[in-house]
């Protein structure tokens, strides 16, 4: 969820830093939440009937992380819906899309099998949303150390820990550090 805190509480700071006007930079949260509505959107109509649930999990954190790594490679102008401006706000924009359906994938894999334990482990996932709290602050000092740019570099490691889970890591039922 801090990652999606990210792609809309910061953007139009990204924008005003590649000199976008206030004015005009006020808008792209807009766009980066109905990007998500639009993921909403796609998930009730194609969620089971044409995709499963895990699967629509699996290939939308995928597409935050290539999102995430096109807005920090990526530097090109572009004119759409009439601003001008580098593509890599659009990228960052389409994370909207990529969140959308991302908290929706945690949530039946991790909750499935906790049997007595799934009020505990309910809990545990609503006390994970300090996430939304923390990594913007990391976020922020990235930004003031590297740039602002840069600074999205941390969404990386937080997708690639997401396409772990919805692959593998929600499977792990046990955890043993024996050998």
């Amino acid at each position: 969820m801090g990652t999606q805190v990210i792609s809309i509480d910061t953007i139009i700071g990204y924008a005003t830093s590649m000199h976008t006007p206030l004015l005009e930079a006020k808008v792209f949260p807009s766009y980066t939440l109905f990007a998500t509505i639009c993921g909403y959107m796609l998930g009730v109509i194609a969620i089971p009937r044409l995709i499963s649930q895990k699967r629509a999990f699996q290939l939308f954190t995928m597409l935050g992380c290539i999102f995430s790594v096109l807005i920090v490679l990526v530097k090109m102008e572009v004119l759409f819906l009439g601003h001008k401006t580098d593509l890599s706000i659009w990228f960052l924009v389409l994370l909207g899309f990529a969140n959308s359906l991302i908290w929706a994938g945690i949530w039946p894999l991790a909750m499935n099998g906790l049997g007595r334990f799934t009020k505990l482990g309910a809990s545990i996932m609503i006390m994970g949303l300090c996430g939304n709290g923390l990594l913007p602050l990391v976020y922020g000092y990235l930004a003031d150390l590297q740039g602002v740019k840069e600074a999205y570099w941390i969404l990386i490691p937080c997708y690639l820990y997401l396409i772990y889970y919805a692959f593998y890591g929600h499977k792990v039922k046990r955890w043993s550090f024996k050998s």
